[in-house]
């Protein structure tokens, strides 16, 4: 049965310019980190990124090492780009990314010119499309020549395998110093990634929000959900199919489901009813309280969670004394 997209898709999504470029992106986006691989349901996921779609969510987040195992989430969205949205790219915005471990030897990880042309080589053979519109430096590289990083950033933008370029998991001073070198270039950087939640607040520390800005780019949070740990489900008990019961889920298990966690969740729990939310929407709109966060990211691994999400858009408002709340329901 042939795919056709919902008309009216654009109805309740809010966008946000990317700094002072011309692009914007959907205050939620969709990542394909975990749930997405070889080792998940094509129909299932795919049901997912449609549903996604339909809901004016145009931008999806992939990177060369997203699965499990590595590679396959470029390949599960590529399928679903044939079967399904390829008539409908020109309103997408797809981005990808390398930085980590890919393949074996000495260039398949970091920064290098070598390994970042290569690795978009491989990443737009997987998705079989001839460009991707944002790629991104995954992370920063201590060990090679930050100039060498940004001319291989360049070059990619000028033969077309790139439309824009953004930079994920750089501190405030690492990401000036890139920026300086790729405005330099004449490279159309527009964007940031870092982790951001209520319980991994660095960027605050270090100002990245408030960097980003005057460098006239925008910011993407990830794990915004802390991998789920800021949602209802880990109240009382771990559910089976919850991510902390997957073992290959290397970056949350069941240590990390503590009764300190637990007592926080109940007391952010009050806070979110009040508001008409649950835990999750709440982090969601928490994260996106600051006009300086563009877009955050989402991951969801039933359709019911992404309905669920989706409703974090209805209350965005916070007043002080909600913000207050929640600051000593995190101490």
């Amino acid at each position: 049965m042939t795919y056709v997209a919902n008309p009216k898709r654009y109805e309740k999504m809010i966008y946000r310019r990317l700094g002072n470029s011309g692009l914007k992106l959907p205050i939620l986006s969709f990542g394909l980190w975990v749930n997405f691989g070889a080792v998940n349901d094509y129909e299932k996921g795919k049901e997912m990124i449609l549903a996604a779609f339909d809901n004016g969510i145009t931008h999806f987040d992939l990177a060369n090492n997203y699965g499990p195992p590595p590679g396959s989430a470029e390949e599960f969205f590529g399928r679903v780009l044939k079967e399904a949205l390829m008539p409908y790219r020109d309103e997408i915005i797809i981005s990808t990314k390398a930085g980590y471990g890919m393949w074996p030897g000495p260039y398949g990880d970091h920064g290098s010119r070598k390994y970042l042309i290569a690795s978009l080589d491989q990443s737009l053979k997987r998705l079989g499309i001839p460009y991707v519109d944002i790629f991104y430096h995954h992370r920063f590289d201590h060990e090679t020549n930050l100039y060498e990083t940004m001319l291989a950033l360049r070059d990619i933008v000028l033969q077309g395998k790139a439309l824009y370029v953004g930079l994920s998991n750089y501190k405030s001073e690492q990401l000036s110093r890139a920026v300086k070198i790729l405005r330099e270039l004449h490279v159309p950087f527009v964007i940031t990634q870092p982790q951001y939640s209520m319980l991994n607040r660095y960027i605050e520390e270090d100002k990245l929000p408030e960097t980003v800005n005057k460098l006239d780019g925008g910011l993407i949070a990830y794990s915004v959900l802390a991998q789920g740990k800021l949602t209802n489900k880990y109240i009382k008990d771990i559910p089976e199919d919850s991510r902390a019961k997957k073992d290959y889920i290397v970056f949350l298990n069941e240590r990390d489901i503590t009764e300190d966690l637990r007592s926080k969740l109940i007391k952010l729990d009050e806070i979110a009813k009040a508001r008409g939310q649950n835990i999750a929407q709440m982090a969601l709109a928490w994260a996106l309280r600051d006009e300086n966060v563009s877009s955050v990211l989402i991951s969801t691994s039933k359709i019911s969670q992404l309905y669920d999400n989706l409703e974090a858009i209805n209350n965005l408002n916070f007043t002080k004394e909600e913000l207050k709340l929640i600051d000593e329901a995190l101490k």
